[in-house]
């Protein structure tokens, strides 16, 4: 009788961490300035982010850009903009990182302050943040 109940016992903790789901995280690191890889980035979240919806699993995605891709994030450059604004409404703990070293020359050349997307934040440096992200279990992707 002890061993059915403790079977019992176990089988509801299993089911109930199963019920519960897992959260997954994932970054995608763009670093060119290439419309299609940009949109190939955001068909990758929202698939990602479909997929462990679909399992009863939760995603937290970040999406850093630096170099060339940092356009993904600029207000006047990107090709993405309104997709970037519309999937940050839909998507919970979905987030977009543009590289501060790569923000900060940008401007220099410019010789103005470059407008970032409202749903960007700044990293200090795009690289480094991929690799913080990595060290605390992120999957990285680059599309």
């Amino acid at each position: 009788m002890r061993i059915v109940a403790a079977s019992l016992f176990a089988l509801s903790l299993a089911t109930g961490a199963m019920a519960e789901g897992k959260t997954h995280r994932v970054v995608f690191h763009v670093d060119e300035n290439d419309a299609q890889v940009m949109n190939m980035t955001l068909n990758n979240v929202a698939n990602v982010t479909r997929y462990y919806e679909s399992q009863g699993d939760d995603a937290v995605i970040e999406v850093v850009a630096y170099g060339p891709g940092l356009a993904m994030l600029l207000a006047d450059e990107s090709p993405v903009a309104d997709r970037i604004s519309v999937m940050s409404l839909e998507i919970d703990n979905l987030s977009f990182a543009a590289c501060g070293n790569t923000y900060n020359a940008m401007n220099a050349k410019a010789g103005k302050e470059l407008d970032l997307l409202d749903e960007a934040g700044i990293v200090t440096s795009g690289v480094v943040r991929l690799v913080e992200l990595q060290e605390q279990g992120y999957a990285y992707v680059r599309p």
